[in-house]
């Protein structure tokens, strides 16, 4: 970590700090975000995809090494249909933008989460999405649709147990490294730093193994209003924080 004492006077900037090398983001607010306008949920959602373009090109572009957003829970299926319905439109039409817009920047793009309940047509846009961003070498964005902490943990538990009743391996040899082996986020490291916008303080199901040892940020700003400087201020934060990993 950057020798923070000796700027603690002063106003820090991203050049003074070593950047974390995986960022989380809870995008939460959309829905208040519109109420305070007097817009439907659904105008919320449009303005918090825009605002996810934009933060997730500018973390590819200060050096982000890993990006995983928070889009979909499984949970939100319980939202009235037609903002569901919004929802599936914005997510096809992002997809369709990525194929035709993204060719020429480096970020790769995984989809992580349950996608069986998803209509074949935006299935067939992740994998084309993940397919032709694969040989790049740039940030790796994660898009959790779909995606719940505990449901990625009960599947991880499925495959293991499954693995120890065909004799592959024996109870004994189930570990922390095992178990982060089975999760979507496989290969990765985990979250350095987690940011909620929205000023909302709970974790919402959201990368519960990976996040063990993450740093928070609560920021209260609705995620459509979020900007590059927001994130910069997140990221300052972070760099003033002592992690011990349960250590001295």
């Amino acid at each position: 970590m950057p020798l923070f004492k000796k700027k603690q006077q002063q106003e820090l900037s991203l050049s003074d700090i070593v950047l974390p090398e995986h960022i989380g983001i809870i995008m939460d607010g959309n829905g208040r975000w519109a109420k305070k306008r007097g817009l439907p949920r659904s105008a919320g959602h449009t303005a918090g995809a825009q605002t996810f373009r934009k933060i997730a090109r500018y973390c590819s572009d200060i050096g982000i090494k890993y990006l995983t957003v928070y889009a979909f829970s499984t949970e939100n299926w319980r939202r009235p249909k037609e903002e569901i319905d919004a929802l599936m439109r914005l997510f096809k039409d992002y997809l369709q933008e990525a194929i035709r817009d993204f060719k020429d920047d480096s970020i790769v793009l995984r989809f992580i989460g349950d996608r069986s309940a998803f209509s074949p047509e935006l299935l067939s846009l992740m994998n084309e999405n993940e397919e032709e961003s694969c040989d790049r070498d740039g940030m790796v964005l994660n898009i959790a649709m779909n995606y719940g902490g505990r449901a990625e943990l009960v599947t991880a538990i499925q495959s293991i147990a499954q693995q120890a009743a065909d004799g592959v391996l024996k109870p004994e040899e189930i570990s922390e490294a095992l178990v982060s082996d089975n999760l979507y986020t496989k290969g990765q490291p985990d979250p350095d730093l987690i940011i909620r916008p929205s000023g909302e303080n709970r974790t919402s199901n959201f990368l519960l193994w990976q996040s063990a040892y993450a740093e928070y940020v609560i920021m209260d700003v609705l995620w459509p209003d979020f900007t590059e400087r927001d994130l910069d201020k997140a990221l300052i934060e972070f760099a003033k924080r002592n992690r011990r990993f349960g250590g001295v």
